[in-house]
């Protein structure tokens, strides 16, 4: 009976396999035939695939993954560092980030995770400078490092008010949610979540009233369209209408002399 549970699992298991593993296959390929300098978002690619550990179920395939996460992301950023493509090793240095901190290596999640805010900021790229200091919060957290985490909080959050940029701040304000509650302090967590709820719902607010300015905007066009469609079969019915009004109005404007002579004929 074992036997069968057994021989059931890893057919299933089979069955459900991820539906890029052909994908995946096919980037591993294409890295035969592909120049060096392009390898890059190939290895990027294939890494994607790997730092989906979170979904696979048993702890061993999660550390084959993160492993093949590591290796993959590694081999990116060389071929990123070859080339000076600072977005490519951007990507890479968040990957890496992300692995270390799942594997708490918090040192490595760390420093990588300032790379990628250094590249940012040399490229005055406000969104991202914002995402790293709010995953370098949460590193800083981990280690119960609060204090210098809820400086970077508070460094994406002025970043955020002063790009006026509500999404930002709300992930911000999660952020300031979850060190609150390491830090039992659930009266300022319960803060932080009621701001972020209220800049949501604003968000989908704006979404909403967006999407109905499109939709009368769209039916003033279509009401116009109609407008302009019976204009022109109105137009059209008349001009068809004119020659049959010439030839009647010609029959009563004969003199009726004429009309008796030609009914005589």
């Amino acid at each position: 009976m074992k036997r069968l549970i057994t021989l059931f699992i890893i057919t299933t298991a089979a069955f459900n396999l991820p539906a890029h593993a052909s994908e995946l296959d096919s980037l591993k390929q294409k890295l035969q035939i592909t120049s060096d300098s392009l390898k890059g978002p190939i290895y990027t690619q294939i890494a994607a695939h790997y730092l989906g550990y979170d979904t696979v179920s048993t702890r061993r395939m999660k550390y084959y993954f993160q492993t093949e996460a590591l290796n993959y992301t590694m081999l990116a950023l060389h071929s990123y560092s070859a080339y000076n493509d600072t977005l490519g090793l951007r990507t890479s240095f968040n990957a890496l980030a992300k692995v270390y901190r799942s594997q708490r290596k918090f040192s490595q999640a760390k420093w990588f995770i300032l790379q990628s805010n250094t590249i940012s900021r040399q490229r005055k790229d406000t969104l991202n400078i914002i995402a790293s200091l709010i995953e370098l919060a949460a590193i800083k957290s981990d280690i119960k490092d609060y204090k210098l985490s809820m400086l970077d909080l508070n460094d994406a959050l002025a970043l955020s008010l002063k790009t006026h940029d509500p999404k930002k701040e709300s992930i911000v304000q999660v952020g300031f949610a979850e060190l609150y509650r390491k830090m039992n302090d659930y009266d300022k967590a319960a803060i932080a979540i009621k701001r972020h709820e209220f800049l949501d719902d604003s968000l989908n607010q704006v979404t909403v009233d967006s999407v109905t300015q499109v939709n009368m905007a769209k039916t003033i066009e279509l009401k116009k369209k109609d407008s302009i469609l019976a204009k022109k079969k109105v137009l059209t019915s008349n001009y068809k209408r004119r020659p049959m009004l010439r030839s009647a109005r010609s029959v009563t404007l004969q003199p009726p002399s004429l009309l008796l002579l030609s009914s005589s004929l």
